[in-house]
């Protein structure tokens, strides 16, 4: 099968390189934005598109000399860009497309990945070549096993990174045939597997709060424009990037551990996004709890459970497993046990205790249980149910299946 991956380099680009990389930033904000602006004011009336757009671009860069300076294979990515989020909008999957802005850090493609050569020059460095902008030296040297697609340069709080996307063959790898588990998503504790416990995240935006409050009321009293605040928006900025990072190395360790050690994974099919959502209300009928749903909202947020479900979705199949979703509904109320569902049965946060049979164990404990047994009662898991009917049996899978024949 074919895997798609991207590997991310941080460029050391020399001062001359750092400006046209300004430049080419700029020209594709520029051009985004323009393009964006002709489709509000003129889009139903004239019917464009990308191709009628990117005829007006060739005429466009022959008349401004700082646009025909840029590559042009990364403006026309942008028009495409354009075109895949107005796709997406008309097709529910994401919002209207939304301006650019210079404070947001500059990010663009070049499509074209014959055109970058990738070479190592030390043990942990290499140099890699673009369009127009030549040889740029790179730290984090690995090699790649496919060929280059695309190359994308983002610029993430004053450091220029390339996030290089390649394709390679793997041969179809044998099915695991380990046991499957639940996976129960939470705040306090962020993953709890069935049979194996829970693990508690790191909290990096709630640990962050602190030193981010003060660097925004620096922000505040610095006027605009001026150098000094341009440094404390990127000391702002460096802040949100750790937490990004601390947050991502935590689910990949997660993720990468969940994916070696077990066959299939089961997850709730979690509607995060409405999940989040402000309790503010309206005018006319304002919420109830805003300040407590804001709270948990964030907290939901910096736990990265959709960040998780991709980690492991790509990680498992790549290894022979799977992973699976089940319904939410009632799962943290439900007894593994008798089965029976309540209200009542979730004393705490942390306790549950079934009013029918009296089992009792930690809520996410449970819940992670649920989550497997629903798997297995929709028969996605014929396998992992005999394994699981053994368990419970206290017998090895040999003896079940012998006394089965």
């Amino acid at each position: 099968m074919k895997i798609q991956k991207a590997y991310v380099v941080r460029l050391y680009p020399s001062l001359t390189q750092e400006e046209f990389l300004c430049q080419i930033g700029g020209a594709t904000r520029f051009l985004w934005n323009l393009a964006l602006e002709q489709r509000q004011t003129w889009g139903q009336r004239h019917g464009l598109n990308r191709f009628s757009q990117s005829k007006e671009l060739t005429q466009l860069r022959s008349e401004v000399d700082w646009l025909k300076a840029c590559p042009s294979q990364v403006l026309q990515q942008v028009l495409s860009d354009l075109e895949r989020a107005f796709r997406n909008f008309f097709a529910r999957r994401a919002g209207f497309p939304k301006f650019r802005k210079k404070s947001r850090g500059d990010s663009f493609r070049f499509p074209d990945g014959k055109s970058a050569l990738y070479e190592r020059l030390t043990r942990n460095g290499g140099r890699l070549k673009l369009p127009k902008l030549g040889w740029v030296r790179f730290r984090g040297w690995r090699s790649i096993p496919g060929v280059i697609r695309n190359v994308t340069v983002r610029c993430d709080a004053g450091q220029w990174y390339a996030a290089i996307q390649y394709e390679y063959d793997l041969p179809e790898p044998e099915k695991k045939i380990l046991p499957a588990v639940g996976i129960d998503r939470g705040v306090v504790a962020t993953v709890a597997v069935s049979g194996q416990g829970r693990v508690k995240g790191p909290d990096a935006y709630r640990k962050a709060m602190k030193k981010l409050r003060r660097a925004q009321r620096v922000v505040a009293r610095r006027k605009k424009g001026s150098q000094n605040r341009r440094k404390a928006v990127l000391r702002v900025a460096r802040l949100h990037r750790t937490v990004r990072r601390v947050r991502a190395d935590f689910l990949h360790k997660v993720s990468h551990s969940l994916a070696e050690n077990q066959g299939t994974l089961v997850f709730e099919n979690l509607k995060i996004r409405n999940m989040v959502r402000s309790a503010s209300g309206t005018v006319a009928e304002p919420g109830r709890n805003v300040r407590q749903k804001s709270g948990l909202n964030r907290s939901i947020l910096d736990q990265g459970w959709g960040m998780l479900r991709q980690f492991c979705g790509y990680k498992t199949a790549e290894r022979g497993g799977q992973c699976l979703d089940v319904s939410p509904r009632n799962t943290s109320r439900e007894c593994r046990k008798c089965g029976h569902t309540a209200a009542e049965n979730r004393v705490s946060q942390s306790r549950f205790v079934c009013v029918r049979c009296g089992h009792a164990e930690n809520a996410d404990d449970n819940a992670s249980a649920v989550i497997v047994k629903r798997a297995l009662d929709s028969g996605l898991l014929p396998v992992e149910a005999l394994r699981q009917h053994a368990l419970e049996a206290g017998i090895s899978v040999g003896s079940l299946l012998a006394s089965r024949q």
